[in-house]
């Protein structure tokens, strides 16, 4: 029986010439990430194992980035214990604040995952790297701390779905609206442990950020893992970055798949997601005016250099709904630097927007935006529970870069041509 892009990666770091779903498989890692959330239980689970060395020290990262900087004494302490482990064990992948940025999106742009890797991470969010066709998945704290030890990780294979991309995005249409419509069409729970494979003609329109978005929102249809095949696009980008050479991996011809689906990017309309589901997607333009109470443009889901142009493009000239707080929030330093020097920090500030540090803190209800009881928020991150960003009765409104910055200016979620000019 064939296999698909990620049995045939799980395999070979496996050390097999066939797995199949079901299998039960020990794999090599060649990276293990955690946060200052959960890194310190990961030591704490590491030191009952016996302590010692870590497998690799040039194969693991640490990134405090949920409470950084750190917003109270308590979220100090979970980065001293990071700070200091990084420091006994001498990890050379540590980023202090300064340095870091949001984990998924500092790791690719450090050259840290190549195509063909096995990574996972102590974060859910992880699947973000199956944009350059790497196996990366999240894990708990202790899964990490054995990663850590050994260097190993066990997974059972999963079975895959295939999503065949046609045609191209339109204007306004991004990576985002494609995933929410994705995830509306199938469930929160369509893949549930299984893998997302994207495929097709219509994958070579996407930009890297767009499919780092796709990637990043596999878990949020329940996905093991979300992953995309290894194009001209993606070599240069891996390249660019100083990434280890790529191991490409493609599926065989009679790979098998539970479901087969065919998305035309062409149709995607901007979209956005409803509490407090991510599957509970609406168009834009089909939506009555809700009022909003914030707006936030980051995370590492849509807080890439592009999204932030998409942003800037739209709120030039312009500004801010009274009332409304607008966050931005670059991924990283290296992101916050190319938009301070093409403008569009300028751009944020002059309309009345603030901009942040690259932190998580609001997509987790941790700090930098918060919202109270009864609020209501278009946020371009990934998720929206139940008090998700805040109050349990605060709702969030999920959707790109583009549709927030237009809502941002408009005061209700607004489609962007609601701003072009007549």
């Amino acid at each position: 029986m064939g296999m698909t892009m990620t049995q045939k990666i799980l395999a070979a770091h496996a050390g097999k010439d066939q797995v199949q779903p079901g299998d039960f498989i020990m794999a090599d890692l060649d990276l293990v990430l955690g946060n200052d959330i959960t890194t310190p239980p990961a030591i704490r689970e590491f030191n009952k194992m016996g302590g010692g060395s870590v497998f690799d020290r040039a194969k693991i990262a640490l990134v405090p980035d949920h409470f950084a900087p750190n917003k109270d004494i308590l979220s100090a302490g979970q980065a001293r214990i990071m700070r200091e482990f990084a420091r006994d064990q001498q990890i050379i992948h540590y980023f202090e604040v300064g340095e870091m940025g949001i984990e998924h999106a500092l790791l690719p742009e450090k050259g840290l995952v190549t195509a063909g890797d096995v990574v996972i991470g102590a974060d859910s969010h992880t699947c973000t790297y199956g944009a350059l066709g790497a196996f990366s998945t999240g894990v708990g704290s202790t899964d990490m701390a054995a990663g850590m030890a050994i260097g190993q990780a066990w997974f059972r294979v999963p079975s895959a779905l295939s999503f065949r991309l046609s045609g191209k995005l339109s204007r306004w249409v991004s990576g985002k609206d494609a995933i929410l419509h994705i995830i509306g069409r199938i469930g929160v729970d369509g893949a549930r442990y299984r893998s997302m494979e994207f495929s097709g003609e219509g994958v070579a329109s996407l930009s890297m950020d767009d499919r780092f978005t796709m990637a990043n929102m596999a878990i949020e249809a329940g996905a093991k893992n979300g992953i995309f095949p290894v194009d001209e696009r993606t070599r240069e980008y891996l390249t660019s970055h100083g990434a280890q050479p790529a191991r490409v991996y493609a599926p065989d011809p009679d790979a098998v798949y539970d479901e087969v689906y065919d998305i035309d990017l062409s149709q995607i309309q901007s979209t956005v997601s409803f509490p407090h589901s991510p599957d509970h997607t609406f168009e834009v333009q089909a939506i009555d005016r809700i009022a909003i109470d914030q707006v936030v443009i980051g995370s590492c889901t849509n807080g890439r250099l592009n999204d932030l142009r998409a942003a800037a493009e739209i709120m030039a000239g312009k500004k801010v709904a009274h009332g409304l707080r607008v966050i931005i929030i670059p991924a990283t330093q290296q992101i916050y630097l190319d938009a301070m020097e093409a403008g569009y920090l300028r751009t944020f500030i002059e309309a009345g927007a603030v901009v942040s540090t690259p932190t998580c803190g609001p997509c987790l209800g941790g700090h930098m935006g918060i919202l109270a009881e009864g609020e209501r928020a278009v946020s371009t991150t990934n998720r929206n529970f139940v008090g998700r960003m805040g109050h349990a009765t605060s709702e969030v409104y999920l959707a790109s870069p583009a549709v927030a910055a237009a809502s941002a200016i408009k005061g209700y979620i607004a489609h962007p041509s609601e701003l072009e000019e007549r």
